[in-house]
């Protein structure tokens, strides 16, 4: 059975025709295709995979959009599952305000539970950083901590003279002392990124050891992985297309 995934996000919609862990034919569209009507040229450019597909699966972090999503794909024939917390099948949500969970991080959790087993902890680096836990119980919440690109932005825009670093600048960052402004700034943002993930990671691993959890898998996605110092190599096992994987389970299970 092959699903065409559809992550929708503020800035980009991510897709792939997803069969188990294989994930093909990845692409981005511009969500703003999608702000204020439905989008011929979105269905167009995804004609190929719906000729493979057996069903589509989305989920969606702008609801204004999603009707015209569906209104966009209207002429395919295959069944369209939207993602939700209350159509996460074989997932229990232990969490006090389920509605307050984003989709791709539901999607993530179930992603997490089949492929790779419980407890787990997903790390997506994206504009935001998000751990999410699935344990013995469920999905049980997270953190919410900011982005590689959040950091860089607002030291900018707070500072006169401080420039914009891009995410390639971060890359390799050499020595502990900054020999000059933007050095510093790359030590800064770049060392300071690996701690705060690291000092996440440990706090999260001790709660769940401290309730007698076994040890938990950690999963990591998202673009900024690449910018974590070169010891996070062994910490996390990356899977770049896990939200994709997760919408593809999350429809068999329900379609």
């Amino acid at each position: 059975m092959k699903t065409l995934s559809i992550d929708v996000g503020n800035t980009s919609t991510h897709y792939g025709l997803v069969a188990g862990q294989s994930v093909q034919f990845t692409g981005h569209f511009p969500t703003a295709e999608f702000r204020h009507a439905p989008s011929p040229a979105f269905a167009q450019k995804l004609a190929p995979l719906l000729a493979e597909a057996d069903s589509i699966s989305f989920c969606s972090v702008v609801p204004d959009i999603n009707d015209n999503l569906r209104a966009s794909l209207a002429a395919c024939q295959q069944p369209i599952f939207h993602l939700t917390c209350d159509s996460c099948a074989g997932l229990e949500l232990v969490y006090p305000k389920p509605h307050e969970i984003g989709q791709d991080r539901i999607a993530n959790a179930i992603a997490a539970q089949e492929f790779y087993g419980i407890p787990a902890i997903v790390i997506d680096m994206g504009t935001a950083v998000t751990f999410d836990i699935v344990s013995s119980q469920g999905y049980e919440g997270g953190i919410i901590a900011p982005g590689l690109a959040v950091m860089t932005r607002y030291l900018h825009e707070q500072t006169a003279l401080l420039p914009e670093l891009s995410a390639e600048d971060l890359l390799n960052v050499e020595g502990a002392i900054g020999k000059s402004t933007v050095h510093a700034m790359k030590l800064g943002v770049a060392v300071g990124f690996s701690g705060m993930i690291d000092a996440l990671l440990l706090k999260v691993t001790n709660e769940l050891q401290k309730r007698g959890e076994p040890k938990p898998v950690v999963l990591s996605t998202g673009g900024s992985i690449a910018n974590l110092t070169k010891d996070w190599a062994h910490k996390s096992l990356f899977v770049g297309d896990l939200t994709l994987m997760g919408l593809a389970v999350a429809a068999k299970r329900q379609l």
